[in-house]
């Protein structure tokens, strides 16, 4: 069913207030689970908010939870954010407050986050680095579902990283990877709809290769990259989780079972200012003119210009929602089902 962002976005923060989640925590996630919806970031986007208000219910997230800020003087170009067992959304909005303004002081400056959940689509949160001028890059641990290479024991998360590029004109070059082949949350939607995955995806639960979704939710993912792609999924684990204080992947529960332990994850941003480096004017043309070079090729398309163009559509047209799901929206939110839903 077609539905405006405007309408998604109220499910979402009802939903949420509904279980209890503060105002400010409700509202931080609302705004980027509607913008994932937008760009077509379908596994980050409205299918997430039932996965929450379950983790809500077993008290995996604690509601009550307003992050706090343990350190981040101006004094100093590191901060570091206590999300208190919260939602990830509204300890992310404090965090990249900070490092903004430690960035704009010092060129450089990097936040953690401690005692976090699921955090979304990562590079959603760079924004406002962008619209002030900062490169800006993300990263997150996350409930293992991998082995390191070589290995069979579950020991690393799907370790996403993000970074964002501002530029003179036109949108900034945001680039979101996970450090799995796939984000798990294809292979959970793929299970939903009894939908077979490719091969390559994941391995089951006896470490053989499979193209079944449910028996890759029991197993385990594969690194992008092979035993490249686990160095730097171990490269993001301990940015994370030693740096903050958080759980180890392997110490977090998976997001996608409503039982479970609190994930206390942790997540980590950095923010350079060219015009503390090689200046904004060397900056944004040696940007261009990369992406110029590139452009040459008619087959190129620039990271994130799809999610972009389906943002422009999404924000005119709405977007397209599954019926379960919006029905499921309604009844999390306490609003009335819309007219051919159950």
């Amino acid at each position: 069913m077609m539905t405006t962002l405007a309408e998604l976005q109220q499910l979402a923060y009802q939903a949420l207030r509904q279980h209890g989640v503060t105002d400010a925590a409700a509202a931080a996630c609302a705004r980027v689970v509607v913008q994932a919806e937008a760009c077509g970031l379908e596994t980050h986007g409205m299918s997430r908010i039932p996965m929450y208000c379950d983790m809500l219910i077993q008290g995996r997230i604690d509601p009550a939870a307003v992050p706090r800020l343990l350190s981040g003087s101006t004094d100093g170009a590191t901060a570091l954010v206590d999300a208190c067992g919260g939602l990830a959304y509204d300890a992310c909005d404090l965090a990249i407050g900070r490092l903004m303004d430690l960035a704009e002081r010092h060129g450089v400056a990097f936040a953690g986050i401690r005692n976090s959940s699921h955090v979304g689509a990562l590079g959603l949160h760079l924004q406002p680095l962008a619209a002030r001028g900062l490169v800006g890059l993300a990263f997150s641990n996350a409930p293992a579902v991998m082995p390191f290479w070589g290995g069979r024991t579950l020991a690393l998360g799907t370790n996403p990283v993000a970074a964002i590029f501002p530029r003179r004109n036109g949108n900034p070059l945001l680039i979101d990877l996970s450090m799995t082949t796939v984000a798990r949350g294809h292979i959970l939607l793929a299970a939903q709809r009894n939908e077979s995955i490719p091969e390559g995806w994941a391995l089951d639960r006896n470490g053989c290769p499979t193209t079944n979704a449910k028996e890759a939710l029991a197993g385990s993912l594969l690194p992008v990259g092979g035993a490249k792609g686990a160095m730097l999924a171990l490269c993001f684990e301990l940015l994370c989780s030693a740096l903050t204080g958080s759980s180890l992947s392997f110490q977090a529960d998976a997001f996608f079972a409503p039982h479970g332990n609190a994930p206390k994850i942790g997540q980590a941003f950095l923010a350079l200012a060219p015009s503390r480096l090689a200046g904004e004017g060397v900056y944004h043309e040696r940007v261009q003119a990369f992406l110029d070079h590139i452009a040459q090729d008619p087959e190129v398309r620039l990271p994130g210009a799809r999610r972009e163009s389906l943002r422009s559509l999404a924000l005119t047209q709405g977007v397209q929602i599954r019926n379960d799901l919006l029905a499921k929206l309604q009844q999390l939110s306490g609003a009335p089902p819309t007219e051919g839903n159950p």
